[in-house]
This record gives structure tokens, C-alpha cells and sequence, in this order.
């Protein structure tokens, strides 16, 4: 199947290979020129491409050379996919592409991917919404050199107490400790870490808001890592059954089935 001449801005998930979708799959395998981002994307994937495929590697280029590829490649009739880790929408530097690439009347496409907070929350087990517990996740990050606007500030979000999950923040564990606590939480909130997700090499930790600090010391990561944090990552919610849904609560009518009331 040829592909359309244009930029795909792929998805690739986070590091299992089986866990890119069908579509950016495909694209992936079809695409004439594949440029992606070497540290993060997994190489069996990146193997995957046609043996004619131009095979770019990003992390050496800034970001006009690679525009400037796409742009020269797009121009002469050939397909590119620019292959980005997890789901290109968060984190994953896209708008700035997109600004250049317009202005150059490239067109694009976007194919989603698995995010690296989902991937963590499944190899944890987790749910990340739980009834009569939160029914809120806020995708965030820990200030650093990146600055955050002044409307976002970690202790401001933590403020609403739900589940937490802080992208690109390892380094930051301490800043984070003492931003939860000046919002109110508490020092015994379950904290999970987790370092490369779905990768053969990934680390779980399971911690507490007050041990984080140490216990990532002790874990050695200081990158590549989801943090999520929340009495929804209680391990031991699911010897509970306290925290069910009405979706599936056989008293509970919706439009595609009729509840019936204790006793009928």
C-alpha cells in the first residue's frame, strides 16, 4: 500500500513494540522516509521499516534540519512517518514541527499512541479513576529548567487532592514531596514509580509521598520515569471491594439495561 506524500507523526508507544496501534504500524512499515527519535523509540520497531526506507535518527538534529528533511522529502513525492515515543500529544514537542511544517505547506497527519502514564498505570495494575475515591487524573510535571505557567503550579493541582501523574520529574522528586505536602496530602499517600515502562528493563517502585526521595535514590532512576501518586495507587484496593462502579451495579438502570431493586 503506498502512503499519501506527507509527514505521519507517529505514536510509537512506550517501548513494548506490540504496543503501537495497527495504523502506526503500518506507517511505519510503508513510509519512504522514517525519522524518529533514537533514545526513546525501541529498535525492533524502527527494524520494521521497508529495506528501501531512508532510516534518520533524530536526537543529532536540531529542530529546523528536521523539518528541513521532512520538508525536501515531502516535496519530492515521498511519504515520511517521524516517529515520536508514547502519544505524540503530551510532551512529545510536536506544535513547534507542525508550526514549521505549515509554513512550509507540508501537510501532516497525527496517528496517536499509547502513553507512557497508561502503560504505567497497566503494568502497576491500577486503575487511575476509582469510584467514591477520584474520578480526576491531572498530566503534569515538576518545574524545572522547562517552566510551568503560573496557573499550574504543582502545589495549585495537588491542591485537588485526585490522582497525580508527573511526566519528566525524577531529578525533581524532593521539589515534589515538598509541593504535595504544602497541599494538604498526607506523608503516607501511595506513590508509584515507574521507570521504562514496558521496556525488558523497566523498574517498579512502590513508595510512599514522604519515601520517594529516598526510595528513588535507592532505585537508581533519575530518568524515564512515570511517577504517579494517589490513593488510587493503593496496592491494596483490590482486596477491598469497596470501590465499585454503577455502570455494571445490578440496581442501576441506563439505556441499554434495566436496574433491578433489591428484593424484585
Amino acid at each position: 500500500m503506498t502512503l499519501e506524500p506527507k509527514v505521519y507523526i507517529v505514536g510509537a508507544g512506550p517501548g513494548d513494540p506490540e504496543l503501537i496501534t495497527v495504523k502506526g504500524s503500518r506507517i511505519l512499515r510503508t513510509a519512504d522516509v522514517v525519522l524518529y527519535t533514537d533514545s526513546l523509540v525501541n529498535d525492533e520497531l524502527i527494524a520494521t521499516a521497508k529495506p528501501e526506507a531512508e532510516v534518520l535518527q533524530s536526537s543529532g538534529m536540531d529542530l529546523e534540519r528536521q523539518v528541513e528533511i521532512m520538508s525536501e522529502a515531502v516535496q519530492a513525492g515521498r511519504s515520511v512517518a517521524r516517529v515520536h515515543t508514547g502519544d505524540p500529544a503530551v510532551y512529545g514537542a510536536i506544535l513547534e514541527q507542525m508550526v514549521l511544517l505549515k509554513q512550509r505547506g507540508v501537510a501532516y497527519e497525527i496517528i496517536p499512541g499509547v502513553s507512557s502514564v497508561f502503560a504505567s498505570a497497566a503494568v502497576l495494575g491500577a486503575e487511575l479513576t476509582v469510584p467514591d475515591l477520584t474520578q480526576t487524573v491531572i498530566l503534569t510535571r515538576a518545574e524545572g529548567r522547562t517552566p510551568v505557567p503560573d496557573r499550574e503550579k504543582l502545589r495549585d493541582l495537588a491542591s485537588h487532592h485526585c490522582t497525580v501523574a508527573l511526566f519528566l520529574s525524577a531529578t525533581l522528586a524532593k521539589k515534589v514531596v515538598v509541593e504535595f505536602l504544602a497541599a494538604g496530602w498526607s506523608e503516607d499517600t501511595p506513590v508509584a514509580v515507574v521507570q521504562r515502562a514496558t521496556w525488558p528493563d523497566q523498574k517498579i517502585v512502590r513508595t510512599t509521598l514522604a519515601q520517594l526521595p529516598t526510595d528513588l535514590r535507592a532505585a537508581d532512576i533519575t530518568m524515564h520515569a512515570m511517577i504517579l501518586a494517589g490513593w488510587a495507587l493503593d496496592p491494596g484496593l483490590v482486596d477491598k471491594d469497596a470501590h465499585r462502579s454503577k455502570l455494571y451495579d445490578k440496581s442501576f438502570t441506563h439505556g441499554y439495561r434495566k436496574g433491578v431493586k433489591p428484593g424484585e
